[in-house]
């Protein structure tokens, strides 16, 4: 079931207990059925609004590299990931679904091609296999896309998985190991 039929079924729900108090409410305000299904309602209401974003991921200050543009350019991966999150959770439609996907591909061409300017001008000397997993990981995003041409919405699953887990791994792993390196280069 998708997060958008779980949202419709929600308001549903929403709108039948608001009915409910209403009724009870026309005996009187004494009514105690009324009164716990408002606190029924704001506690749903709640728990709903935290689980909500509950697919999305935060930015968290261990994530920086210690390079600004690239910790702001793994900023925008996050923000577009979490729209491409977004679009996939409440079946967006189709063109916004791939132009969400299309978004996230071509940014994180350019922030891979960014990345790897900035460590061949300073020597990172482990460049080869930071290339490596780059080319990689657009390999398997290509697959997906053409998954996605081929099965439309129902593939954007595996990809929204993939992505979420990829990027924050890649971030606080292969990512941090130039650190060192960049910062001992001056660059920040």
């Amino acid at each position: 079931m998708t997060r958008r039929i779980k949202a419709l079924i929600y308001a549903a729900i929403v709108c039948l207990v608001i009915v409910a108090i209403f009724l009870g409410f026309l005996s009187g305000f004494d009514n105690v059925i009324s009164w716990i299904l408002i606190i029924a309602l704001v506690l749903v209401s709640v728990l709903y609004k935290k689980n909500k974003n509950s697919h999305q991921i935060q930015w968290k200050d261990e994530y920086s590299v210690g390079v600004q543009i690239l910790d702001d350019d793994h900023k925008k991966l996050v923000q577009l990931l979490n729209q491409f999150t977004t679009a996939y959770d409440y079946a967006m439609s189709e063109s916004f679904e791939r132009q969400a996907l299309e978004d996230l591909v071509d940014y994180t061409k350019t922030h891979f091609s960014r990345e790897e300017k900035i460590m061949e001008e300073n020597d990172y000397p482990d460049i080869v296999a930071h290339k490596e997993q780059h080319k990689k990981m657009i390999a398997q995003v290509e697959t997906f896309v053409d998954l996605y041409n081929i099965k439309g919405h129902d593939a954007l699953d595996e990809v929204s998985t993939f992505l979420s887990k990829w990027l924050i791994n890649h971030i606080n792993g292969t990512d941090k190991q130039y650190t060192k390196h960049l910062n001992d280069r001056g660059v920040a």
